[in-house]
C-alpha cells in the first residue's frame, strides 16, 4: 500500500498517496487548477506557469502540474499573489497571441479580470504571420501559438515517435517549426494530426474547420458529435465525429479513451471524405 502524505490545501488537511502532484492533490478536494501546457498523457512540460499555487515558505510560486507533495506543505490556490501571477500571464499572452478561437483561456481571462489590452499599444510586438497552407488536411496558424508544446510532445517520443516539429529560436523568436522550416509534405509528418487534438487555441486546425471560419459558416450551433469506432483496421479506436449539415468537419479522438489515448492514424482522423461522397448521397 503507498504511503500517505498529509498536507493542507486552501485550509483543509488532506492526504494523498505520496508521488501525487499539487495539481492531483487539489482535486482530490474538488479544487480545479487551471493549466494550458498540461495533458494528462505526457509528462509536465512545466511552460506556461498558469498552474502555479503558493507554497508556504517557498521564494517563489510552485507550479502544481509537476511539484509533488511532502508532508507537512501549506498550500494556498487562490491568495492574490497566485490570482495576480495568473492574472499576468494570461495577459502577456493575449497582448501577444491571437486567443480569439481558445474558449477555454477566454473564460479565464474573464474569471481572473485580464486585461490584455495593457499591453498591446500600437508599438507591441505580436507573433502574427501568414496562415501555413500547404496541404489539403490541416493548416498552421501560428499567430495563435503559445508555445505550450503540447504538439511537439505529441509529435515526440511520447506519442508518435516522428519528431516533424520542434521548437526553433529563443526568447520571443522562439516558435514551432518543421526541419529547416520545410512545408509539411517535405518534412517527416505523418499526417496523424495528433497534435491538432492536443493544441488549446486553435494554431492547428482541421483544413475543413479553417475554410468553414473563413467563410464565416462554421457554427457550432448547429455541430452535433457522433461516437463510433474507426473502420479502417482491427485496432478498434474510438472516433468522435462532428457534424455540420450533414458533412464531417472534424474527428476526435475522445479524452480518456484506452484504446486511443487520445491518438489516430491519418486514416482514422481525416479519411472519412468518402462518407458524404457523390455516391453515397445517391448522385
Amino acid at each position: 500500500m503507498s504511503a500517505r502524505v498529509a498536507l493542507s490545501i486552501d485550509g483543509r488537511d488532506v492526504q494523498v498517496a505520496s508521488g501525487t502532484t499539487l495539481r492531483e492533490a487539489c482535486q482530490v478536494v474538488g479544487i480545479e487548477i487551471p493549466t494550458l501546457c498540461f495533458n494528462p498523457n505526457f509528462s509536465a512540460a512545466n511552460a506556461c506557469r498558469l498552474c502555479v499555487v503558493e507554497l508556504e515558505g517557498a521564494r517563489t510560486l510552485v507550479p502544481a502540474c509537476s511539484r509533488r507533495v511532502e508532508s507537512g506543505m501549506r498550500i494556498q490556490t487562490g491568495s492574490d499573489r497566485v490570482r495576480l501571477s495568473r492574472r499576468l500571464v494570461l495577459e502577456l499572452l493575449g497582448s501577444s497571441v491571437d486567443l480569439s478561437v481558445a474558449h477555454e483561456l477566454g473564460e479565464l481571462m474573464q474569471e481572473y479580470g485580464a486585461r490584455p489590452e495593457r499591453f498591446a499599444d500600437g508599438e507591441a510586438a505580436t507573433v502574427q504571420q501568414p496562415v501555413k497552407i500547404d496541404n489539403e488536411l490541416y493548416v498552421r496558424d501560428y499567430s495563435r501559438c503559445v508555445l505550450c508544446y503540447r504538439c511537439v510532445q505529441a509529435c515526440g517520443v511520447e506519442a508518435q515517435n516522428t519528431f516533424a516539429i520542434w521548437v526553433s529560436g529563443r526568447g520571443f523568436e522562439a516558435r514551432i517549426s518543421t526541419e529547416y522550416d520545410a512545408p509539411l509534405p517535405d518534412s517527416a509528418c505523418v499526417y496523424c494530426g495528433n497534435c491538432i487534438e492536443v493544441c488549446p487555441t486553435g494554431a492547428l486546425m482541421f483544413k475543413s474547420e479553417f475554410d468553414l471560419r473563413e467563410a464565416g459558416t462554421w457554427d457550432e450551433g448547429r455541430q452535433s458529435t457522433t461516437t463510433t469506432i474507426c473502420s479502417y483496421c482491427g485496432v478498434g479506436c474510438s472516433l468522435d465525429l462532428v457534424v455540420q449539415d450533414n458533412q464531417i468537419v472534424r474527428v476526435n479522438s475522445p479524452e480518456g479513451n484506452d484504446i486511443t489515448l487520445g491518438n489516430l492514424c491519418i486514416k482514422g482522423r481525416f479519411g472519412h471524405q468518402f462518407v458524404s461522397g457523390p455516391k453515397r448521397r445517391g448522385r
